[in-house]
């Protein structure tokens, strides 16, 4: 039997649930920390004059364990502890990205060798503390609650998404950009205590549990049946696998267009993505009332097509003042992305039965985040062959053709998702 906490009421705020409370700590702070290397890892590849594709490949080795990690990450989400597979995932990346800072301190020039393997360490345990983390907050909360605590986890990773590049240039500027990137490793450190303290545990789960009956290849399949048997899933993993396209496309160059385009600082990058980020922390805040007024199916396509065309912004963006046209079109999007994400992982979480949970997440997100290290690629391929403002205008592109997928699907004709079936 799972571990009691004293729970609030069904209507009382979630913020005097513990539990709850420690979960998002712990990844508030972490997620400050991961936007601080957002910023600093790219720039310690630029000031180490590395190419445009050198810096994209970092993008790539960033997203490539999404596309092969997530689906045994799913069979062990279903087969061991989450929350213990969370705090070993965190102390991984505590020991990968703190190895930088570390080599910097002894004087040594960090050698782009490491950034890069840095970069495919991180994301490999992200990998499997994303899947874990999406999974167990079902276990925290009754499903009645999941959209508002997805809606506040969503608005507190896109204002530190916000404030973590302009932290981050901040940093680089006081002691250097290889030392400053330690915040990251700190940051995990801090998500470890938080996950330690708690107390809420998961049902003991057995081999009638169903991922423990077959082999393990058998398992990651189970999850992936599920999820393509699920006509809304399905258009949902369409739509967002787009998106993923284009932001990694986008995102690969960013730092490198910012720079050498557009002529801006690296204080004035850090703020240009910061404020762009911004979009996001408000568009998670209404994402709740929005899906209520407008219907929780509507609300998906609705946020994705309306606001489409303001996303082209992000490649007229010149020197000078010019350059927030970057920062608007990257905070319209970042707004529409977060109520719709907000909307379809509550979906996924409550329509999925727990015992399969991690695999369904784990699944899903092997077929949304396979596009990203493709992206990442045509990101550094197409910048270094067309230029990156070419580059930009394809990802934008791309951006902005998103929402086009779930006006084809059965969406389109709902107002509000049905209640799954049990």
């Amino acid at each position: 039997m799972p571990k009691k906490t004293s729970e609030p009421s069904p209507t009382a705020s979630l913020w005097r649930h513990r539990d709850f409370t420690l979960l998002w700590t712990g990844g508030a702070v972490s997620d400050v920390g991961s936007a601080v290397s957002t910023l600093v890892l790219p720039l310690i590849a630029v000031q180490l004059h590395a190419s445009t594709f050198q810096v994209a490949l970092l993008g790539v080795m960033g997203r490539l364990p999404f596309l092969v990690l997530s689906l045994p990450a799913g069979v062990l989400v279903d087969r061991i502890d989450r929350r213990t597979l969370m705090i070993w995932s965190d102390v991984g990346r505590m020991a990968a990205i703190g190895s930088i800072p570390l080599v910097s301190l002894t004087g040594t020039r960090v050698p782009m060798w490491q950034l890069v393997v840095a970069a495919l360490a991180v994301a490999s345990f992200r990998v499997v503390f994303d899947v874990a983390d999406q999974s167990y907050l079902p276990v925290l909360l009754p499903r009645e609650r999941l959209v508002d605590a997805n809606g506040k986890l969503g608005s507190t990773e896109t204002f530190a998404d916000s404030i973590g590049p302009t932290l981050g240039a901040t940093l680089a500027g006081l002691v250097g950009a290889a030392r400053a990137i330690a915040a990251d490793s700190l940051s995990y450190a801090v998500s470890v205590v938080s996950l330690l303290l708690i107390r809420t545990r998961e049902p003991r789960r057995t081999a009638t549990g169903g991922s423990e009956r077959v082999t393990f290849r058998a398992a990651m399949s189970e999850g992936l049946r599920f999820v393509l048997g699920d006509t809304i899933l399905r258009w949902i993993a369409l739509c967002t696998a787009t998106a993923n396209l284009g932001i990694s496309l986008v995102t690969s160059i960013e730092v490198v267009f910012l720079i050498r385009s557009v002529h801006s600082t690296p204080t004035e990058v850090g703020l240009v993505l910061g404020l762009g980020t911004l979009g996001g922390v408000a568009g998670s805040l209404v994402a709740r009332r929005l899906a209520e007024l407008v219907g929780s199916a509507r609300v998906m396509w609705v946020a994705l097509v309306v606001p489409a065309p303001l996303v082209f912004l992000m490649p007229l963006a010149q020197s000078g003042w010019g350059v927030l046209a970057y920062a608007a079109g990257w905070a319209a999007f970042n707004a529409s992305g977060a109520v719709y994400n907000t909307a379809q992982v509550s979906y996924r979480q409550s329509v999925c039965p727990p015992e399969l949970r991690g695999r369904m997440n784990a699944s899903i997100r092997w077929v949304i985040w396979s596009t990203m290290p493709v992206g990442a690629l045509l990101g550094g391929a197409l910048g270094t062959w067309f230029g990156l403002r070419s580059a930009l205008w394809i990802g934008a592109t791309v951006m902005a053709l998103t929402g086009v997928w779930l006006l084809l699907s059965p969406l389109h004709g709902m107002r509000d998702i049905p209640e799954p079936a049990v």
